[in-house]
């Protein structure tokens, strides 16, 4: 019985000993996001609503944004859905959109600035 049980142990000290993982631990950097160069359009969904966003580069890293499909009265919620979405699709890690300019509404479409930062 004593020789099972020291067989059962160095056999589970053996499977315990051998590295079996997949993960590959590097020391590289993450690749940074690269500005965005043209135009895009992106469906984001938002307080159970999805919105268009436009993202328009305007030089020296400064972005339009537009926001569609929000009333007059969804200011706050217009730029909290630019800046993050500034933030997801142009700024690199660790940065926000920041407003550049006041937003403005026509005709049921939130247009403003912001640059990362």
């Amino acid at each position: 019985m004593t020789r099972f049980f020291c067989t059962l142990i160095l056999v589970l000290l053996a499977a315990c000993s051998r590295p079996e993982s997949s993960v590959r631990v590097t020391a590289e950097k993450p690749v940074p996001v690269a500005p965005v160069q043209a135009a895009r359009t992106e469906p984001i969904f938002y307080n159970g609503k999805t919105y268009q966003f436009k993202l328009t580069p305007a030089g020296a890293g400064t972005y339009n944004l537009a926001v569609n499909g929000m009333s007059a009265g969804q200011q706050k919620d217009a730029v909290a859905v630019a800046t993050s979405s500034l933030r997801y699709f142009a700024c690199p890690d660790g940065k926000t959109g920041k407003l550049t300019n006041q937003p403005r509404y026509t005709s049921s479409t939130w247009a403003m600035s912001a640059r990362c930062g």
